[in-house]
């Protein structure tokens, strides 16, 4: 059953729990993962090849998803769910545009012309989850932001099932939200592929997209030779609830995180007890519902909590310390502590915006800073896709009016070069 703290000392007993539960590591992958990653530098399409027979069990002709797989996949999809998924892609669309930079020129001290450009990455990879599971929405969320920035290729990446054949529903999210290429590879493997190149898979400037701790540990190991994300951890929700909450749904929103992973995290906050064991034994009802049932509880034995504070103030600050990936807001007035909230990954507003809103539909990125980082980083969006370049002109005249200036700092530093570099125009 999921464990209950009463007051303050309570909670910061919980929070801690909680940063050991963050920084715990599983199972040394490391080594495994370095193998993997240098065999397909070395190896390339063959190293792929292997692997793809070896883990997926699978003996594949090509790596590339034919446009006649797409084209069939997009037909096998019920028309229904294509609708939605067009439907997400609007409101993914919509609120992500919103987010895209202009470039700026400064020209307000004669002979003075500075700027900065906003330049889209020539070449994203997405990682998309394969094999058991599919994710249609993630490929929504990473492509779609791509797309809006101006990438020009957007790779995409996933394990295929032992018929060499990819979900369906993965295939027709890739060709709605403007993926360029896919390859039936996943794991590590395909995090070398991407960050080196192969063959087939072309070399990316960033790799991002969610993964098991393979591709999790694959992604921080060639990080510098491409750019990453996040380094992602297991899910995590927090709910901050009054009495007047409906408990049956917070209950049902924080079970929703637990059935992702044994080691995501759902947490309580409320200042009524009596609240707290409604949805305390709620949690205990719903639970034997889920077909996710085994890892769920796993979930919310290990790391569940439910903790009981005097008011709403004390509600948000151990919020702000703990800093959620989803952070659900369900009191009388949900935007009176909006502006409270300093650290939160997502944040849904009243009792009609379940975290799965996020998830699939609203318009907002479910690729999200996990295990406390939302204390210093953003969901994902438009930002990740470009990089900004400076730029300076300088007349003769402009230069000369600041060249002293320029050489006694160069001085300072004791780089004469740097000083030459001005002192030598005027010579």
């Amino acid at each position: 059953m999921i464990k209950l703290y009463i007051g303050m000392n309570q909670a910061l007993k919980a929070i801690n729990e909680n940063k050991e539960q963050n920084c715990a590591g599983g199972a040394d992958i490391s080594e495994v993962v370095s193998s993997i990653i240098e065999d397909v530098r070395k190896r390339k399409d063959a190293a792929l090849y292997e692997y793809c027979e070896k883990f997926d069990g699978v003996k594949l002709e090509s790596l590339l998803v034919s446009e006649k797989e797409i084209e069939q996949a997009i037909n096998a999809v019920p028309k229904d769910f294509i609708t939605t998924l067009e439907m997400a892609k609007e409101n993914i669309t919509d609120y992500h545009k919103r987010q895209k930079r202009e470039n700026y020129i400064i020209n307000e001290k004669e002979g003075v012309i500075l700027g900065q450009r906003i330049i889209p990455l020539e070449k994203v990879g997405i990682y998309v989850p394969g094999g058991t599971a599919s994710y249609p929405s993630s490929v929504l969320m990473n492509a779609i932001p791509a797309a809006i920035a101006g990438v020009s290729e957007i790779v995409m990446v996933t394990p295929c099932g032992k018929d060499g054949k990819v979900s369906d529903v993965i295939l027709a999210a890739a060709k709605i939200a403007g993926v360029t290429k896919i390859f039936k590879v996943g794991g590590a493997q395909a995090v070398a592929a991407l960050a080196y190149g192969t063959e087939s898979i072309p070399r990316v400037d960033k790799i991002t997209g969610p993964g098991n701790a393979y591709v999790a540990t694959a992604k921080k190991m060639v990080y510098g030779i491409v750019d990453i994300d996040m380094m992602a951890g297991p899910s995590d929700i927090l709910v901050i609830a009054d009495e007047t909450a409906n408990y049956r749904f917070v209950a049902a929103d924080m079970l929703s995180q637990a059935e992702h992973d044994e080691m995501s995290t759902a947490v309580l906050i409320t200042n009524s007890e009596t609240f707290a064991e409604e949805v305390r034994y709620e949690i205990e009802e719903q639970l034997k519902r889920l077909e996710r049932e085994e890892i769920a509880r796993a979930s919310i034995d290990t790391n569940g909590k439910i903790i009981v504070v005097k008011n709403m103030d004390e509600a948000v600050q151990i919020s702000n310390e703990i800093a959620p990936e989803h952070l659900e807001i369900c009191t009388v007035d949900p935007f009176e502590l909006l502006n409270k909230v300093k650290n939160a990954g997502s944040v849904f507003l009243g009792e009609n915006a379940p975290e799965a809103l996020g998830d699939y539909f609203s318009g907002t990125n479910h690729v999200l800073p996990t295990s406390g980082t939302a204390k210093f980083a953003s969901p994902l969006g438009v930002d990740d896709f470009v990089k900004k370049s400076s730029f300076t002109y300088y007349t003769r005249e402009a230069l000369k009016e600041v060249k002293d200036r320029i050489i006694d700092f160069a001085e300072k530093e004791g780089l004469e070069a740097h000083a030459e570099s001005v002192r030598i125009r005027f010579k």
